[in-house]
């Protein structure tokens, strides 16, 4: 089965970008490498069985298990040690990839209470975007009556473009609702 994201890209989002900037051949023209979604549990330090609740959120939404980070410094007014778990973050690529960012410019992202667009501002320079999420309960795979707490969320979209307007363009084409 193939993802349609996948298919619009490589039948429509590649001719018009090979065009717009001018490339000589397809394989010049950039590409999503992986999706990067991090969840931060701050309240872990106290109950780190709030931990598990997040994890099994963000199973939900992306597919795939998550890796659960832990502190690399120790900060005493957090009450935070060096080692102690405080969030966990997932990777994804290839066909989860299509289809998460499928679900996330088509379904999850208009349900955003107030959505006027995404920001065009979290690019970084090298054509990579940023953004957050502030509830985890824009995404269909999350039952509503079972969400203790509300938690937000960073996507990163890393590409291999060179600048943030072949990114822009290319995340444009592929149906990322950017701010007018």
């Amino acid at each position: 089965m193939k993802n349609r994201l996948k298919e619009k890209y490589q039948n429509e989002v590649i001719p018009s970008l090979q065009k717009e900037f001018k490339y000589k051949s397809p394989m010049q023209v950039p590409k999503i490498e992986k999706i990067v979604i991090n969840m931060c549990v701050g309240e872990a330090t106290q109950n780190p069985k709030l931990l598990n609740i997040a994890v099994e959120e963000l199973t939900a939404i992306s597919g795939q298990k998550p890796v659960i980070a832990k502190a690399k410094k120790a900060i005493s007014n957090f009450k935070l040690r060096q080692g102690m778990p405080i969030g966990c973050f997932v990777t994804l690529r290839k066909d989860k990839m299509w289809s998460f960012l499928d679900r996330l410019s088509s379904v999850a992202l208009p349900r955003v209470r107030d959505f006027k667009g995404v920001s065009s501002k979290g690019f970084d320079g090298h054509g990579n975007y940023n953004m957050g999420l502030k509830e985890q309960i824009v995404f269909p795979e999350i039952n509503y009556d079972k969400v203790d707490k509300v938690r937000g969320m960073n996507i990163s979209i890393c590409t291999n473009a060179k600048s943030d307007a072949e990114g822009r363009s290319m995340l444009t084409a592929l149906g990322m609702p950017f701010r007018k």
